[in-house]
């Protein structure tokens, strides 16, 4: 079992920034891809980014490309996403998703062993 707490997530104005962070606990050997997915009320799962933990290959969705940027600190089992030039469409639920390097294969679909975080709300201001 992988547990996934994000943080960071809050109000901003268009054009500003913030960083998330997602925490990951439990049977983390596991994990081979971490992943940033957001959904808005009434709306459908979109990704954001993936990337593998313990290799090379980064994945972003070409609607966050040049604006957001995902990273791992290994030491601290804590994904990133350091999201810049915020837009209002911005405004989402966002979480944080981790499984195998399978997840990463299947982005920018999760697969049905994907672990969730409860996510964190960003919200922007035009």
């Amino acid at each position: 079992q992988v547990h996934l707490v994000e943080s960071g997530g809050g109000s901003v104005q268009a054009g500003g920034s913030l960083r998330l962070s997602c925490a990951a606990s439990g049977d983390t050997a596991n994990i081979g891809c971490m992943a940033w997915f957001r959904r808005g009320p009434g709306e459908e799962r979109e990704s954001i980014a993936a990337l593998y933990i313990r290799g090379s290959g980064i994945f972003y969705d070409e609607s966050v490309r040049g604006r957001f940027t995902i990273s791992h600190d290994n030491a601290k089992n804590t994904l990133y996403l350091q999201m810049n030039s915020l837009k209002p469409e911005d405004t989402s639920m966002y979480y944080c998703a981790a499984d195998s390097w399978r997840l990463c294969i299947s982005f920018p679909k999760a697969t049905d062993r994907t672990s969730w975080g409860q996510g964190t709300q960003v919200t922007v201001s035009s």
